[in-house]
């Protein structure tokens, strides 16, 4: 089982810049993809993220390419987001999720675990 925890978040302007990190517990963080998902007010999960085990391969969606950045430190249990030229339509609460399988999964319910999320808001 996997323990996941995020932080970060945060009051930004538009424009600006936020990491978000995710703390895994256990030894088997190298073992799990994982993945970044948001939750706007009245809107559904959606997909934002995924870097794969080894952390050589990584997904986005369309709408925040070339802005947001994933990244994972094994060593660390650890997984980031580095999100740049932040737009209010980035506000959302972030989730961080595991993901026992491969490949370039995008749904929500193929993730195991969970964080509880972090509250990133983008002021115009």
């Amino acid at each position: 089982q996997v323990q996941l925890v995020e932080s970060g978040g945060g009051l930004v302007q538009a424009g600006g810049s936020l990491r978000l990190s995710c703390a895994a517990s256990g030894r088997t963080f190298s073992t799990y993809a994982m993945g970044w998902f948001r939750q706007a007010p009245g809107k559904e999960r959606e997909f934002v993220a995924r870097i794969s085990r080894d952390g050589g391969t990584t997904y986005y969606t369309d709408s925040v390419k070339g802005r947001f950045t994933i990244s994972r430190d094994n060593a660390k249990n650890t997984v980031y987001l580095q999100m740049n030229s932040l737009k209010p339509e980035d506000t959302a609460v972030y989730y961080c999720a595991a993901d026992v399988k491969s490949g370039r999964i995008t749904q929500a319910t193929s993730y195991s675990y969970w964080g509880q999320g972090t509250q990133v808001t983008v002021s115009s």
